[in-house]
């Protein structure tokens, strides 16, 4: 296997998934459905939402709640440009760095069909999430002196990485024919198929605008 940067990487389009380790146990950690992302996330998504209800409403009101919100899942689009961009998109020299960014995105890039490998496995999902709540906690409630806004906040910011994650699935499976979701389907495998270093929004070209990476013209 080359361990090729993703700029390098040719389209793999057999069924077979690329094997990434010899370890029969390492490599069920690379593949994941779908839906154990919705099992593990769902139940957290309701947990800080009822919270924020509870404590934010309770004090300030249900539109501050929606507010908190929705700023989270505006945080979490920028968010998800910023990793897709430049950590996922991120391209070392030293060959062992290398292996690591192909593990984390370039197989993807290399065969972006392989079902079981379009969505965040839990081994770095889960301490992704503990991370960013860390992150919430010390900017919202230490920084601004907010403490009430954290949980309805990142529950917005829960919510942003399901609709990235299902709608990566979709855009990759799922017929997706009509209105908004053709859009963001042709939109994302332009990414893959014609424009690897332009296009990383996958949930909202909104941050491609904003800082420059839509192609222009038809591309």
């Amino acid at each position: 296997m080359a361990f090729s940067n993703i700029s390098e990487l040719k389209i793999n389009h057999e069924e077979e998934p690329i094997r990434l380790f010899k370890s029969d146990v390492l490599e069920a950690f690379t593949h994941i459905h779908p839906g154990v992302v919705l099992l593990l996330f769902v139940p957290v998504l309701l947990y800080f939402l009822y919270r924020g209800v509870i404590e934010l409403g309770a004090a300030s009101g249900q539109g501050a709640v929606a507010l908190a919100f929705g700023a989270g899942f505006l945080v979490w689009t920028l968010t998800e440009y910023v990793m897709h961009r430049y950590v996922f998109h991120y391209e070392p020299t030293h060959p062992i760095l290398k292996w690591i960014w192909y593990l984390i995105h370039g197989v993807h890039h290399e065969q972006p069909q392989c079902k079981t490998r379009l969505v965040m496995p839990p081994i770095l999902s889960i301490p992704l999430a503990f991370l960013f709540y860390a992150l919430f906690h010390t900017v919202i409630a230490v920084g601004l002196s907010a403490p009430a806004w954290v949980a309805p906040a990142f529950a917005g910011f829960i919510l942003g990485y399901l609709t990235y994650d299902m709608l990566h699935y979709a855009e990759h499976h799922l017929p997706m024919s009509w209105g908004v979701l053709k859009f963001l389907k042709r939109y994302h495998l332009l990414h893959h198929f014609k424009t690897p270093d332009d296009r990383f929004g996958v949930s909202s070209p909104l941050w491609d605008v904003v800082f420059g990476t839509l192609p222009k013209g038809r591309q």
